[in-house]
C-alpha cells in the first residue's frame, strides 16, 4: 500500500491488464443467491454471433454494467445475465458466403453438415465476443452464460410453439417472400441487395366492364398484371368515389376484376388508382386480405410464367415483359411509356432478380396478445419506459400490429416443432417428434430469430421449469437496456410472450438509448466508412475513458455523437484522478485502514470538502437511480477535478507540509477517507483505475467491486464552513484572474486589500488568513470593514467583500501601457483587414455562406477585443 506501485504516468494497458481475471477469479461478479438481499436482475440483450461487437454494443453494455455494479455495492444480490443470439438470417449468410469463398454452397454440405459448420462458427465467435466483454470490464455471471439455441431454451422454445399453436395463436397460411428465380429459394431480407435500375413505367387504361370508360394505372412489372384481382383507389378520392365497388375488364385476359376502396392508395402518386396483385407484391398481398381477393401465382419458382399466365406460359418472365408489352400496345391498352430509376432486390447469392412470392407461412396471431400487452399498461403493474415518450411508440405499433410471420427459409435456427404425415398430409405439432417418426416429415423451416429472443428474460432462468430457483428468484427483472431501434422488433415481443406464458412484465423499467453516430452525426456504416472498432479505442485510451465518455455524452433516449477527441479528453481527466491519487498515497505515510482518525480537529478545508462529498454522493446516488447518467459524470467531473484535486488537494499540502502531527494525521485520514469514497462512486463507470487506486489506499475487502456503496454522513455535514470555503475560494480565484488580466504570474508578490461588508465575513477572512497569504501571494494583506478604494487600483466584487489591488504593486504602468499599445495596433490592423475584405462585394458573392459568417465572426471579435484594449490604456493613463 503505497505510491511506489502506481507508475508515474497513467496507463490504461498496464492498470486494465490482469484486472478482469481478479475479479472472476474472485467470482465477485456471480449472483449468490444470498435470501438476505434484495434480488436485482438484468439480461443481457444478446449479441448475434455473426460477427465482433461495435460501439452500439459498447455503450449498450457499459449502461448496465453501471446499474449492476452500483447494485452490488448498494447490497443487492445481483445477477447479470450473459448470453449470445444465434442470429439465424445473419448467421446463415455468413456462414454462406464463407462457404462460397471455397467454392461450396450449403446445398453441397446437406442440411445436417451446414448445420455443424454454422456451430463451429458460433463457437469461434463466442470466444470473440467475450474476449470483448473482458476488454469492457463487463461484470457478467458466466457461470449462468446461456445461447438462443442451448438445450434449455430450444425446449422453452418448442413449448410457446405448441402452446401457442394448441391456443390457436399460431397458424399456418399464405404470404410473400423473397423468391431467387436462379436457385429456387427463399430468400432472408439481409440476403437481398437494392440497387437502383434504369426501368420503365408502363402506363394503362383498364376499360369499366359496363363499357363506360376506363381507368388508368401505372406499373414497372407489367408480366404481374395476369394475375391482377382488382384495383384500388382511396376512399376519399373524389375523382374514383363514383367508381368503387364497379368491375374492370383485365386486357388480354377479359377477366373482371372489381375496383376497392382502400387507404393504403396514395392520391398523390401516379393515377391515384393502382393493380393489385395480391401473389406478387407484398402490400397487395396485404390489401387482398383487407377485401378477401384471390391470389394467383402465375410464375414458376423458376421465373418461368405458368399455366395462370395463359398464351404466355413457359416464357422467362423477362420475355414475357416484352411481350405482354407488345401485345398491349397493339390493343391500344398501354398509352405511355416514361424511364423510371428505382430500387430493384437483387439476390446477393446468384445476383437474380428477387420476385416477390406467394408462400406458405406460419404466423402469430397478434390481436389477443396485443390486447394484453397494451391493457398492462393502464395498471400499477405496468412497463416503466425511460425516457417515457416511447411508451407512445410502443404502445401505437401494440395497437395496430398485424400477424406475426414466424417461419423462415433457413437451415440455421429452430427448426418449426411441426410434422406432415407423409400419405395423408395430416399436421402433428408437438414438442417431442411424433411416435411413428418415418411416416411423418418434420417442416423443414426454422422460426424467426425473434421468436426466441422474445422468450429471453425468462427461458434464460429455467422457464418452463417453474420451480427451477432462478426463475423463481430472479424473475421478473428489474431493467431492460437496449435501442430505440428494436423497440418493435423486440421490447414488444418479450412483453407480450412473457405476459402470455409467466403472467408477468418481463422487466420493470425499459432504459432506452440512441444511435451511435459519427462526429458529423452521421450513422456509422460500411459505405461511409466512418465506422469505429471499441477495441480500438481500448487500446489507446483504456476502456475506463472509453465507457465513461459513452455513459455520460448524451442523455437518456438521444443520440451519441462519437469523437476520439472527447474520448482522449476522458483520458487526461483519469491521469489526473491517478495523480492526485499517487500525491494522497506520498503524504499518507504508511497510513493503515485501522489509523484512519476523522474525529480530529478540522480545517475549513477539511469541512469543506467532507460537505462536498456528502453533496455529491447524494446527486450522484438520486441521478443514477433515474438514469440520468450524463448528470452523473457532470457532477462526479466537478467534484474530482474542482473540488478535490484543484482545491482540496492544494489547501491539505499546508497541513501536510507543516509541523503540526495532528493536522497531518487528520488531512491524511480525511485524505484517505474522501479518496476512498470518490472511487465507489466513480467505480461503476471506471472499473479498472478506481479498482487500482483502492486496492493501494488503506482499506478492507477483497475488491471494490464488493465494497459498500458510499452514504450521506449527517456528522459531515458543515455548512457554515461550506460558506466559508466559498468565500475563500471566491476571493482567490478573482485574485488569479486580475493577475491573469494584467499578465502578473502567481511568483510576484502584490498588494491586496479586501474590504469586508461585515464584521463576520471579516472574521472568516482572518481565521482563514494562511489560505489567502499561500494562494493570493501578497506582498501586504489587508483585512478590514472600513477601507478606501485606492486610486488607481484593480478591484472585483465577490460575495460580502470587495477587492483592492493597486496598480502599482501589479505592474509597471508605463511599460504594461506600452505593451498594450502594440496590441491596439495589432488589433487595428485585424479589424482593417477584415473589414475591408468584408466590403468587398466581389468576396460576398463568390465565398461560399459559411466563410462569409467567418468573417464576420472575426470581425465581431477583434472589434470587441480592440475595445478592451482601449478601455485598458484609458484606465491606466486615467
Amino acid at each position: 500500500m503505497s505510491e511506489k506501485s502506481m507508475s508515474t504516468k497513467y496507463d490504461p494497458t498496464s492498470v486494465e491488464q490482469d484486472r478482469y481475471q481478479f475479479w472472476l477469479d474472485g467470482k465477485f461478479f456471480e449472483a449468490k443467491d444470498d435470501e438476505g438481499k434484495e434480488p436485482y436482475t438484468i439480461v443481457i440483450p444478446p449479441p448475434n454471433v455473426t460477427g465482433k461487437l461495435h460501439l452500439g454494443h459498447a455503450w449498450d453494455t457499459t449502461l448496465q454494467d453501471i446499474l449492476t455494479r452500483m447494485k452490488r455495492m448498494q447490497g443487492f444480490d445481483v445477477l447479470w445475465l450473459p448470453g449470445m443470439d444465434h442470429a439465424g438470417i445473419a448467421t446463415q449468410a455468413k456462414v454462406e458466403a464463407k462457404l462460397r469463398e471455397e467454392g461450396k454452397s450449403r446445398y453441397d454440405l446437406g442440411r445436417e453438415k451446414f448445420v455443424e459448420e454454422t456451430w463451429k462458427w458460433k463457437e469461434e465467435y463466442a470466444g470473440h465476443i467475450r474476449q470483448q466483454w473482458a476488454k469492457l470490464g463487463l461484470g457478467l455471471d458466466y457461470s449462468r452464460e446461456r445461447f438462443t439455441m442451448d438445450e434449455g431454451l430450444s425446449k422453452a422454445v418448442r413449448q410457446v410453439f405448441v402452446s401457442l399453436y394448441e391456443k390457436g395463436l399460431i397458424y399456418r397460411g399464405e404470404y410473400i417472400i423473397n423468391w431467387d428465380p436462379e436457385t429456387k429459394t427463399a430468400l432472408s431480407d439481409i440476403e437481398v441487395i437494392y440497387k437502383d435500375v434504369q426501368g420503365a413505367l408502363y402506363h394503362m387504361r383498364y376499360p369499366l366492364a359496363d363499357g363506360d370508360g376506363h381507368i388508368e394505372i401505372a406499373t414497372t412489372r407489367p408480366e404481374t398484371m395476369l394475375g391482377d384481382t382488382a384495383v384500388a383507389v382511396h376512399p376519399e378520392d373524389d375523382r374514383y368515389k363514383n367508381l368503387i365497388g364497379k368491375y374492370v375488364k383485365l386486357p388480354i385476359t377479359g377477366r373482371e376484376i372489381p375496383i376497392v376502396a382502400d387507404d393504403y392508395v396514395d392520391m398523390e402518386f401516379g393515377s391515384g388508382a393502382v393493380k393489385i396483385t395480391p401473389a406478387h407484391d407484398p402490400n397487395d398481398f396485404e390489401i387482398g386480405n383487407r377485401h378477401d381477393l384471390e391470389r394467383i401465382l402465375v410464375m414458376n419458382e423458376d421465373g418461368t410464367m405458368n399455366d395462370k399466365a395463359g398464351k404466355y406460359k413457359g416464357m422467362d418472365r423477362f420475355e414475357c415483359r416484352k411481350q405482354i408489352v407488345k401485345d398491349l400496345q397493339e390493343e391500344g391498352v398501354l398509352f405511355k411509356i416514361e424511364e423510371h430509376m428505382h430500387a430493384v432486390g437483387h439476390s446477393e447469392r446468384s445476383g437474380a432478380v428477387v420476385e416477390p412470392y406467394l408462400s406458405t407461412q406460419w404466423f402469430v396471431k397478434m390481436q389477443p396478445l396485443a390486447e394484453a400487452a397494451v391493457n398492462l399498461q393502464k395498471s400499477e403493474e405496468k412497463v416503466q419506459f425511460v425516457p417515457d415518450r416511447f411508451e407512445k411508440t410502443y404502445l401505437h405499433w401494440m395497437e395496430n400490429i398485424r400477424d406475426w410471420c414466424i417461419s423462415r427459409q433457413l437451415w440455421w435456427g429452430h427448426r418449426i416443432p411441426a410434422w406432415y404425415h407423409k400419405e395423408t398430409g395430416e399436421v402433428y405439432v408437438g414438442c417431442e417428434p411424433p411416435q411413428d417418426i418415418e411416416n411423418w416429415e418434420q417442416d423443414s423451416d426454422v422460426l424467426d430469430t425473434w421468436f426466441s429472443s422474445a422468450l429471453w428474460p425468462f427461458s434464460t432462468m429455467g422457464w418452463p421449469d417453474e420451480n427451477a430457483s432462478d426463475y423463481n428468484r430472479y424473475y421478473p427483472t428489474n431493467v431492460l437496456v437496449t435501442g430505440y431501434d428494436i423497440i418493435f422488433f423486440w421490447v414488444s415481443r418479450m412483453i407480450f410472450q412473457a405476459l402470455e406464458f409467466t403472467d408477468k412484465r418481463p422487466f420493470k423499467d425499459v432504459l432506452i438509448h440512441g444511435l451511435v453516430r459519427d462526429a458529423e452525426g452521421r450513422k456509422m456504416s460500411k459505405s461511409l466508412g466512418n465506422g469505429v472498432d471499441p477495441m480500438d479505442v481500448i487500446e489507446k485510451y483504456g476502456a475506463d475513458s472509453l465507457r465513461y465518455f459513452l455513459a455520460t455524452g448524451s442523455s437518456p433516449g438521444q443520440d451519441l455523437r462519437f469523437s476520439f477527441e472527447k474520448v482522449e479528453s476522458v483520458w487526461n481527466f483519469a491521469n489526473k484522478i491517478w495523480n492526485a491519487s499517487r500525491f494522497a498515497l506520498m503524504n499518507m505515510d504508511g497510513l493503515t485502514y485501522e489509523e484512519i482518525d476523522l474525529t480530529g480537529e478540522k480545517s475549513v478545508a477539511d469541512k469543506w470538502i467532507l460537505t462536498r462529498l456528502n453533496e455529491t454522493i447524494e446527486s450522484v446516488t438520486k441521478l443514477a437511480e433515474k438514469y440520468e447518467f450524463g448528470e452523473v459524470g457532470r457532477v462526479l467531473y466537478n467534484f474530482i477535478w474542482d473540488d478535490f484535486c484543484d482545491w482540496y488537494i492544494e489547501m491539505a499540502k499546508l497541513p501536510l507540509y507543516g509541523e503540526d502531527e495532528a493536522q497531518k494525521h487528520t488531512t491524511r485520514s480525511i485524505l484517505a477517507y474522501v479518496l476512498d469514497q470518490t472511487m465507489r462512486l466513480l467505480h461503476p463507470f471506471m472499473p479498472f483505475i478506481t479498482e487500482e487506486i483502492w486496492q493501494n489506499l488503506p482499506h478492507q475487502g477483497e475488491s471494490i467491486t464488493v465494497s459498500e456503496w458510499p452514504k450521506v454522513r449527517s456528522d459531515f455535514m458543515f455548512k457554515d464552513a461550506s460558506n466559508e470555503m466559498k468565500l475563500l475560494v471566491e476571493v482567490i480565484r478573482s485574485v488569479r484572474n486580475i493577475r491573469a488580466e494584467v499578465n502578473t504570474p502567481m511568483s510576484k508578490k502584490i498588494q491586496l486589500q479586501i474590504k469586508a461588508s461585515n464584521e463576520e465575513i471579516k472574521q472568516q477572512l482572518v481565521r482563514n488568513k494562511e489560505y489567502l497569504v499561500r494562494f493570493c501571494n501578497p506582498s501586504d494583506l489587508v483585512i478590514d470593514t472600513d477601507l478606501k478604494a485606492p486610486e488607481k487600483a484593480m478591484t472585483a466584487i465577490v460575495s460580502g467583500a470587495e477587492l483592492f489591488l493597486p496598480l502599482e504593486g501589479l505592474i509597471n504602468i508605463d511599460e504594461e501601457v506600452k505593451r498594450l499599445e502594440k496590441e491596439l495596433d495589432k488589433w487595428n490592423k485585424e479589424v482593417e483587414r477584415v473589414q475591408k475584405k468584408l466590403s468587398n462585394e466581389g468576396f460576398l458573392k463568390k465565398a461560399p455562406q459559411n466563410v462569409v459568417e467567418e468573417e464576420r465572426a472575426k470581425e465581431k471579435d477583434y472589434v470587441e477585443k480592440r475595445e478592451a484594449v482601449l478601455k485598458r490604456i484609458a484606465e491606466l493613463k486615467g
